[in-house]
């Protein structure tokens, strides 16, 4: 018997530690899946599967469908450098769950320069938030410039920290020539149901 082809649109979401990578995903899990979308996720970390076991844990996804890549290096080396073991964990998921719509790979403690490798995703998302202050977007990392869709997370902050919300946002609009900056506050939901619907019209083709 054949095995079943690897059909999975394949997404990556990238970003400073802190900046809201896991919480982001934790709120697009129960959207996505209100849209109908088959979904696993895939997560990296230097020597800990910590990001994967508190996905696991929060009951809005199979556990099983949840699985951590131990990077042993700075671990935008292996979704950029050398994702083979990336791409392993995903056919793996692909083979456990046959009709898997969407794989999320999620890099681990990374940083402005990250970004991923065509070889391992279709379409990638960078995650900065304004705590880190509002010239990230005018330092022109690859992360903020390369990316299919930036993220502007903890929104609510920018009041407390002294940031320019409507400067942040629109100097990485210009910095990214028009390419889409959507803002979010990933604990209270705001923002989440427009990158799900990013990610569902660039690799799920649905509207």
């Amino acid at each position: 018997m054949n095995a079943a082809p690897l059909n999975a649109a394949r997404i990556g979401i990238g970003g400073p530690v802190g900046s809201g990578k896991t919480a982001l995903i934790e709120r697009l899990i129960p959207v996505l899946q209100e849209r109908g979308v088959d979904l696993a996720v895939i997560t990296n970390d230097l020597v800990t599967k910590e990001d994967a076991e508190r996905l696991r844990r929060s009951g809005l996804i199979d556990p099983a469908r949840v699985e951590a890549v131990e990077a042993g290096a700075c671990p935008h080396t292996v979704i950029r450098e050398d994702p083979t073991l990336n791409i392993a964990a995903g056919d793996a998921l692909e083979a456990r769950f046959p009709g898997l719509q969407l794989l999320v790979f999620e890099s681990g403690g990374d940083n402005l320069a990250s970004t991923f490798s065509l070889d391992l995703v279709d379409w990638w998302i960078f995650v900065i938030d304004v705590a880190g202050g509002d010239d990230i977007p005018r330092k022109r990392g690859p992360g903020v410039l390369r990316c299919d869709l930036l993220v502007v997370n903890k929104v609510d902050l920018a009041p407390h920290v002294g940031v320019d919300l409507d400067g942040m946002l629109a100097e990485a609009g210009r910095v990214r020539g028009g390419k889409p900056v959507i803002a979010t506050n990933a604990r209270s939901g705001l923002g989440v149901d427009g990158v799900a619907d990013a990610i569902c019209r660039a690799v799920l083709f649905a509207p």
